[in-house]
């Protein structure tokens, strides 16, 4: 490890663990923005085959996704989670001891890595239950899988605890992200928080079997319309790191209260994702995973069912 997590309980007394700076004393039983307090509060812990291929593998990757959001996306398609938990889910509290647990059980089932989904608003009970289960004998990689909208200070702050950032890179139009995402500086953070972790575990590392061990690989959804916002997301992944990882996902659909907005209420069409699939390769980024238009129907999970991806 290159160092040790600095974060500790104490940093949610007066919230900043993420951009939202929200101030909520999560530590003395008030809810942040995210809508959680200072529990561990988990949808869904277990094998998941829907990542990328170095992420998956054969094995699964090992998920953890957490209740609550610091981003409010009316196309989530995680929404029972990340907005409604409180309506239908299941959800559970756990102690970092606990979840540490849960780690180590999905590396004895198999898991090629740890995959915490939607962390960004739980980054200090994350780091203490990643520092828990590798005192337990932890040894699979450890994946940071966010929405982007991350906290430097916090980042850099669990240095050396992660092993693979898997950011999504949503707009470089601060227009769309308050339209779709409530947020108002989306793309005024989002660059450093990619170049942060860039600088922290370089360009994705495959081991002899092609799966993954350490480095950075970006997810950008190319949303119906929006493609000035995709050709700049591109452009930016290129200038980062010519080599750079990054799935291209032709996934949208609209879900939850995507219909409500004119030009999210359709899905994606063939011609928009061809556009910038080829603008991507003009760029020279090679390291590119493409998506067919059918995984709109395949990527749609249920957390109202025990097993969500079945």
């Amino acid at each position: 490890m290159d160092s040790i997590a600095e974060l500790s309980p104490g940093d949610m007394r007066c919230c900043q663990v993420c951009p939202r700076c929200c101030r909520a004393d999560r530590r003395g039983g008030k809810l942040g923005f995210c809508g959680i307090g200072d529990q561990i509060r988990v949808a869904y812990v277990g094998l998941h085959h829907g990542e990328e291929p170095p992420i998956s593998g054969s094995g699964g990757s090992g998920t953890v996704f957490f209740a609550g959001c610091n981003l409010r996306c009316v196309f989530c398609q995680n929404f029972q989670i990340s907005q409604q938990f409180d309506q239908g889910c299941i959800t559970r509290n756990l102690s970092p001891e606990e979840l540490a647990e849960e780690m180590l059980r999905l590396q004895d089932r198999g898991a090629h890595n740890i995959n915490f989904v939607s962390p960004s608003h739980m980054i200090v009970q994350m780091a203490g239950a990643i520092e828990a289960a590798r005192r337990g004998g932890l040894v699979v990689p450890v994946a940071y899988n966010s929405n982007g909208y991350d906290a430097l200070e916090s980042l850099r702050r669990i240095r050396g605890l992660v092993d693979i950032y898997l950011p999504d890179l949503k707009y470089l139009d601060n227009r769309l992200g308050r339209r779709f995402s409530g947020v108002d500086d989306y793309a005024d953070v989002v660059p450093a928080v990619l170049r942060e972790m860039h600088d922290q575990v370089g360009v994705l590392q495959l081991d002899h079997g092609g799966i993954a061990r350490r480095g950075l690989l970006v997810r950008h959804l190319v949303l119906p319309g929006c493609l000035d916002n995709s050709r700049r997301c591109i452009e930016f992944l290129a200038r980062l790191a010519p080599d750079i990882h990054v799935s291209i996902m032709a996934q949208y659909a609209p879900q939850y209260r995507a219909r409500e907005y004119p030009g999210l209420d359709r899905p994606l069409r063939q011609a928009e994702y061809d556009r910038i699939v080829d603008h991507a390769m003009a760029l020279g980024l090679e390291n590119a995973f493409i998506q067919d238009l059918a995984s709109q129907d395949q990527y749609v999970p249920d957390f109202e069912e025990e097993s969500p991806f079945s």
